[in-house]
């Protein structure tokens, strides 16, 4: 069950059961209506994960939604495990009336998703430890080399990583964003971006990331886990 899965094996597993795969985890909403429905169905998911909870599951109770985010903590990725939880969790909140949904295309006021911040950098490893510091986050688990992507270790802010330039850029914006969002979720993502005023720089390297720029050429990549393998 410890067995990892890659990007489109842990998709294509928890799809059909309202979840879906955003960098290394597997999340889902479900609406509620009140805070003490969200604490009892967040108990409720608990109490399925058994033994197994602490080492897999997070949970995020809000008066109107629960966000449920799975992921194998000592190895920072989606395992067999994982799915097996996301279908209990699934499973029990329909015996409670309640429906696991990433929330596209419902009319919810955004789907499931996950921020990042990158960093452009020429000397990543030099600046690494700065950033370490400042913000206090640690290394991600299996990923503590000197240019590895930096997490909150309490998890609650954005992963930050660093992208290698290949030269000084001054006059340019040297941290930008990245919104992960469902697969299904990016289509609509960038179409409401661009009716906004925003512009489409590249999709060269698209499903896996598109990049925009707002009306100062500020950038943002929209990025789906799609077109990372091979």
């Amino acid at each position: 069950m410890d067995q990892m899965l890659s990007r489109q094996e842990a998709s294509e597993a928890v799809q059909d059961h309202g979840w879906r795969f955003l960098l290394g985890t597997l999340r889902t909403s479900v609406p509620v209506g009140s805070l003490a429905q969200a604490i009892g169905l967040a108990a409720d998911a608990v109490a399925v994960c058994g033994d197994h909870a602490d080492r897999h599951l997070r949970v995020d109770v809000r008066p109107d939604r629960v966000v449920f985010t799975l992921q194998s903590s000592d190895r920072a990725a989606v395992t067999a495990r994982d799915v097996e939880l996301a279908r209990r969790i699934s499973a029990t909140a329909g015996e409670s009336g309640c429906v696991t949904e990433p929330e596209v295309g419902t009319g919810a006021p955004r789907s499931v998703q996950l921020l990042e911040i990158a960093i452009d950098a020429l000397d990543i490893a030099g600046i690494r430890p700065f950033w370490k510091a400042v913000l206090g986050y640690a290394d991600e688990a299996g990923a503590e080399g000197p240019e590895d992507p930096l997490v909150d270790p309490v998890g609650q802010g954005p992963a930050v990583w660093f992208q290698q330039m290949d030269r000084a850029r001054p006059q340019r914006n040297r941290i930008h964003f990245d919104i992960c969002v469902p697969h299904d979720e990016a289509p609509r993502r960038i179409e409401s971006a661009l009716a906004a005023g925003g512009r489409l720089l590249s999709a060269t390297r698209a499903p896996a990331f598109w990049v925009l720029a707002d009306l100062e050429e500020n950038e943002v990549c929209v990025t789906t886990w799609q077109g990372r393998d091979g």
